[in-house]
């Protein structure tokens, strides 16, 4: 890959906490990407009849992330959310993007965590975090490589976060600006399969119609706090 390319995401914003090569080596590592929801996706907001939603820019995002780790290594990036919350439009995501795994109601998040470790038999080093808040650090203090979502309204947080070494990037997107479709883009930056993602996707190839006729195969497992596999 050309290392040249992260620095157009620091150029707007991204911050990265170590060397980009060690970031590049990490991004080599990854197996499995798990998202929070709320504040990652969208701005977190809540209320009576008012869901939490997403988009179609990082829909597209994580679809091209996952078959550019497909023409890399022949396998499908595992893809997830944990969430401490329940709501129509995660599941909604979660079954038309065809992801791995869905973790809702987890007050103890790393309890989903552990869930999906045990069940694709991978390593915490070979896992990486999308998250935004102080609810999800026991994750993150645990996975491989981990992603804080931006927010300039909690600077004593993120100082508690660079401090404690729990992110390897901040974004430099909210999460209701499209942060998931910055960290799949630089994903894809760092794994040097960008532009050969995009034009297999634009050709719709023989490449990318195998990989999304298997993607689309993909029933996504739920874990629940009440389950123990």
């Amino acid at each position: 890959m050309d290392i040249s390319d992260l620095k157009l995401f620091t150029d707007r914003g991204g911050v990265f906490t170590l060397p980009p090569s060690d970031f590049i080596n990490k991004a080599q590592q990854i197996k499995c990407l798990i998202f929070d929801w709320d504040g990652v996706f969208n701005a977190g907001v809540k209320g009576d009849g008012v869901f939490s939603n997403f988009s179609e820019v990082d829909s597209m995002g994580l679809n091209i992330l996952r078959f550019g780790c497909k023409m890399l290594s022949n396998q499908i990036l595992i893809a997830g959310i944990i969430s401490g919350e329940k709501n129509p439009s995660t599941e909604k995501f979660v079954n038309r993007e065809h992801l791995n795994f869905k973790c809702l109601g987890f007050k103890n998040k790393t309890e989903g965590l552990k869930r999906v470790l045990n069940r694709y038999g991978i390593s915490p080093a070979q896992t990486a975090f999308v998250f935004d808040d102080i609810l999800d650090l026991s994750v993150a203090k645990e996975c491989g490589l981990r992603f804080k979502i931006s927010r300039n309204a909690s600077p004593m947080f993120d100082k508690y976060v660079e401090n404690n070494h729990l992110a390897d990037y901040i974004t430099a997107n909210i999460g209701s600006e499209f942060a998931v479709r910055e960290i799949c883009e630089l994903m894809l930056a760092a794994l040097g399969v960008y532009n050969r993602a995009v034009d297999s996707r634009i050709a719709f190839d023989q490449t990318y119609a195998t990989y999304i006729a298997e993607r689309n195969s993909i029933e996504p497992v739920t874990f629940s706090p009440e389950t123990t596999y």
